[in-house]
């Protein structure tokens, strides 16, 4: 038997920490992976990008179980290449900055495994557009020089860094890894003749919700980095540039920035909502709190399909139903003509936007997106009509009652299974019992409902209980109902009205 082909490594920088800095040609290669190496630095939802099929094996975090060394990295590595598999190992910021890029290319050319080499963005960049640090700057920087501020040199307290040049250098310091060896380094700068003055600022967590940005001079930085005040990844940025103490930059101005946000919509449809939560500056923490399933049988639905045409209306309730109505037509080889004459109700702009993305317009949507005025505005003509309604397996009974009452004959068929998550990511409430959780976001009645219990102990439990945003009057009483009153309530009754609702609170 023939051994397998030799397999290839990646080495794949993941930027600075925000995942939207991966580069296009880091995610293509995650999408290409049988196994991703990746170390604490790299943000895990950069892991979003790998097939499902693909081995994760994290490398360790600082305090949090063990750390890999660097030979059992190389060997791991050039172990599975030699299985025939290929390789991405995952590198907070650029490979090739602090990386260990060099020890790592030499093992795997001394076993003979391809590799190549994706760079990241490196927090010294990332920090001039995070932290309103300019890297350079005509006036007072032209140049800059990347330092590590923990030398690999065990028997010297100053390492093997020459401090007379680097006092001396006409541009910009940037320290990486200098937090424990702060009181050290900063001496030797300034006995070398950097005067003590000098600005100093410090990017931890560069790019990220929770960034922190502190200014100060040369001299206080063994105070501000004293033993348990600031913990890694950090940076710290050293000459003029660094002096601006005004943390009012575009990044830490967003309103929401360092307020943490969960999302509770089903499973891959909370994505744009937290997307533009992001945007604003918050930290998202998606947890769906209700599933939705396929129905147990497709025998009603199916008949229901059978007899579009023979409806005035086709009214759909949520976007879950008509992803799940237009699936199953496509399931059987139906498509738009199976509509006939009929006409096509939506409760709200998501639900035409979901048509829409089917080539469905629909004909009527109500100027406020609640079963109430969907009903009335059918009621309208809904005599003598036969109505047929898209809905989940639970829900409110306004809009068939509203319309039987109306004289029409109305049919319903349950097109999807709505379940609530009865079991929640103890992360998540671990993060809701310490009081780190701003708002819980409720985008229904099912999922407000669903909320308060999965969440409840932890809210009750958590000195800064979390404040819940609703995304109407009807979903606000489903709160108040579960013991909640709501913070925000939309008034456009839609995922962004939720988050102009939560604007208007901050």
């Amino acid at each position: 038997m023939s051994a397998p082909p030799t397999g290839r490594v990646y080495l794949v920088g993941a930027g600075p920490g925000d995942p939207e800095l991966l580069t296009l040609a880091g995610a293509r290669r995650l999408r290409e992976a049988d196994v991703v190496l990746y170390d604490y630095l790299a943000n895990d939802a950069l892991l979003r990008h790998a097939s499902p099929a693909a081995e994760r094996v994290s490398l360790g975090r600082h305090g949090a179980g063990k750390l890999w060394k660097q030979d059992e990295i190389n060997a791991r590595m050039i172990a599975e290449a030699r299985a025939g598999r290929t390789v991405v190992r995952l590198k907070g910021g650029d490979p090739s900055v602090f990386g260990r890029l060099a020890e790592e290319v030499a093992a795997l050319k001394a076993a003979g495994i391809e590799y190549a080499i994706v760079p990241g963005v490196t927090t010294a960049v990332a920090a001039g557009a995070y932290a309103g640090v300019t890297i350079t700057d005509r006036d007072h920087a032209s140049c800059v020089a990347l330092v590590t501020g923990h030398d690999r040199s065990d028997s010297d307290p100053s390492g093997t860094a020459d401090f007379a040049k680097l006092a001396a250098f006409p541009g910009t310091l940037v320290v990486y890894m200098g937090v424990t060896n702060a009181p050290e380094w900063s001496r030797h700068l300034i006995a070398a003749g950097k005067a003590p003055d000098t600005p100093v600022t410090i990017v931890r967590r560069c790019s990220l919700p929770d960034q922190q940005t502190l200014h100060g001079r040369l001299g206080e930085l063994p105070t501000i980095l004293a033993p348990g005040r600031m913990r890694p990844p950090l940076v710290v940025v050293i000459g003029d540039v660094a002096g601006s103490s005004d943390d009012a930059n575009w990044f830490t101005s967003r309103p929401l920035f360092s307020k943490t946000v969960v999302v509770t919509r089903p499973a891959g449809q909370g994505d744009a909502m937290a997307e533009r939560l992001a945007d604003f500056g918050a930290r998202v923490i998606e947890h769906p709190v209700i599933e939705i399933t396929p129905p147990d049988g497709f025998a009603e639905l199916d008949a229901a399909i059978d007899r579009l045409s023979d409806y005035a209306w086709v009214v759909f309730s949520s976007r879950n139903g008509v992803e799940a109505l237009l699936q199953r037509m496509q399931q059987r080889n139906r498509d738009a003509r199976a509509f006939g004459n009929s006409r096509i109700a939506a409760i709200g702009s998501a639900t035409a936007d979901a048509l829409a993305a089917w080539r469905l317009n629909a004909d009527l949507v109500p100027e406020e997106f609640c079963a109430e005025s969907l009903a009335a505005e059918l009621s309208r003509e809904a005599a003598s009509k036969r109505i047929l309604l898209i809905r989940a397996s639970r829900g409110r009974e306004v809009l068939a009652e509203t319309l039987d009452d109306a004289g029409a004959e109305v049919d319903q068929v349950v097109a999807y299974v709505s379940r609530d998550i009865t079991a929640a990511n103890p992360a998540v409430i671990e993060e809701i019992a310490a009081g780190r959780v701003d708002w819980i976001t409720a985008t229904s009645s099912a999922i407000a409902r669903s909320a308060a219990v999965l969440f409840g102990e932890a809210i009750a439990a958590s000195p800064n209980a979390p404040r819940f945003a609703a995304i109407s009057p009807i979903t606000a009483t489903a709160l108040r109902d579960a013991g909640y009153e709501a913070a925000a309530v939309a008034t456009d009754y839609t995922a962004d009205g939720v988050i102009d609702a939560m604007l208007q609170q901050r």
